[in-house]
């Protein structure tokens, strides 16, 4: 009796001390009031102090909502998940008639027991997806507990948002799509997986904070920020060197390969989006490639791009279109293959997949598993430093080589590029966007020129 009395005088004076520095509950241990259930028809209920999903079959993903919004906040709670149970935590979220049928949509802290180990990563809920996966965060994928209680921590302030797991930094974003939304917890769907009906996932110690929040804000950590807003350079990347190559608006900066100025048909912008337009798919024979006006050397260069059904296209470096007088044809360096790798038939040619989506277009296949998300926009990573290229899909490494020796020249004798004197080992050279005659959306165009 005494124990149980020391426990209710603690839990008193906790709930005191949480009031008085403006932390507030939402949860409060006994039952769900202030939250409702919408989309699916998981089961949510309360067990020991902590509300657990239990998912089922046959129904799309559920959420368990606050009945409240929020906008800047630090939010803390603790979540424990079945093994081969994919969850996670909405915040502000929202749901609309008028998107997608009323469909919940939104940021979500990931919730990920798989080998993947995304757990804190975030993640936009049928919008974007991936906005922040851990693929270069080992020490946040080592942080999760498997069978165990984690803490997670969110910061949400204006447009920067901030994730820890167990303590240990996990994402940053820089964000400008919803100031405000709901809170909520997420029983996945399994449509098709029996082996997961019945998993579980707790939540519990969900708390808030919306006031004093400068105080209580944790200092910045060394973990990369992905900067989300469209063509823009933040304060950090402007700080690390990064420039954009396209401003979202203009044709400032890009000249058609063939002429110095801009093509006036087959390229338009859009909602900030640079496209090129549909045509017949031959190659370079509607507006034609574009460059950018100045050459580059050494450098980081990404490009964000989405492709329609059955599309061409690539992204090159190291171009220098003196060399390549023909009055049809695309402009000659190496490119990163963008491809409908499923419809388009240039993926069952080549060697081996060279022609596939992320290759090393004709010379160097892309990984059978690599990172590519259709439907959404993926991005596209060229590192040079002299001699050593990488290319990167949506942060994670897929191809590297070296190029100027024997085995480079190797692969070139091999490939469509063979009677090109000295393909591919230019010091310097043009940035290319293709025109193969398919639509396809670019965005976010962004280098950094290193030493």
């Amino acid at each position: 009796m005494k124990k149980q009395l020391l426990i209710l005088m603690m839990s008193c004076i906790a709930g005191t001390m949480s009031a008085q520095d403006g932390w507030q509950s939402l949860f409060n241990g006994k039952n769900l009031k202030g939250w409702k259930i919408i989309g699916g028809e998981a089961e949510y209920k309360v067990v020991d102090g902590a509300i657990v999903g239990t998912s089922r079959m046959n129904t799309p993903n559920t959420f368990l909502t606050t009945k409240k919004q929020y906008g800047d906040f630090i939010l803390e709670m603790e979540f424990k998940v079945d093994d081969g149970l994919n969850s996670g935590i909405q915040f502000r979220s929202n749901l609309k008639e008028e998107y997608q049928d009323g469909r919940v949509h939104g940021y979500q802290y990931e919730i990920d027991p798989s080998s993947r180990a995304w757990s804190g990563g975030i993640y936009d809920e049928a919008r974007l997806g991936w906005l922040y996966p851990l693929t270069t965060n080992a020490e946040a994928q080592k942080a999760f507990k498997h069978n165990d209680w984690n803490k997670a921590r969110i910061e949400a302030f204006g447009n920067n948002i901030r994730t820890w797991i167990n303590g240990v930094p996990a994402a940053d974003i820089l964000d400008a799509q919803d100031a405000t939304g709901f809170i909520a917890l997420q029983v996945h769907s399994i449509i098709g997986k029996e082996e997961l009906a019945g998993k579980q996932v707790a939540w519990r110690n969900i708390r808030i904070l919306t006031t004093n929040l400068e105080s209580a804000k944790s200092p910045q950590s060394s973990i990369a920020q992905h900067n989300c807003i469209p063509n823009t350079i933040s304060e950090r990347e402007a700080a690390e060197g990064w420039k954009l190559l396209w401003d979202g608006k203009t044709t400032n900066g890009w000249m058609s390969h063939r002429a110095p100025k801009f093509p006036e048909k087959g390229w338009h912008i859009e909602n900030g989006l640079l496209v090129v337009e549909k045509a017949d798919g031959a190659e370079s024979g509607n507006g034609g490639d574009i460059i950018t006006t100045e050459k580059y050397k050494n450098f980081v260069l990404t490009v964000e791009f989405r492709i329609t059904r059955g599309a061409n296209s690539g992204v090159k470096y190291f171009v220098n279109p003196d060399i390549n007088n023909e009055p049809g044809g695309s402009a000659i360096g190496c490119e990163f293959q963008i491809l409908d790798d499923n419809v388009h038939p240039d993926a069952k040619l080549g060697v081996n997949g060279n022609r596939k989506l992320g290759s090393l277009y004709d010379l160097i296949p892309a990984p059978a598993d690599k990172p590519f998300r259709p439907g959404f926009f993926n991005k596209a990573t060229v590192v040079v430093k002299g001699n050593q290229v990488e290319h990167w899909l949506n942060d994670v490494k897929i191809i590297e080589y070296t190029r100027n020796n024997q085995m480079w020249d190797a692969f070139v004798d091999y490939s469509k590029y063979k009677d090109w004197v000295n393909f591919g080992n230019f010091e310097t050279g043009h940035i290319l966007l293709q025109d193969h005659g398919d639509e396809v959306y670019f965005k976010n165009i962004k280098i950094k020129e290193l030493k």
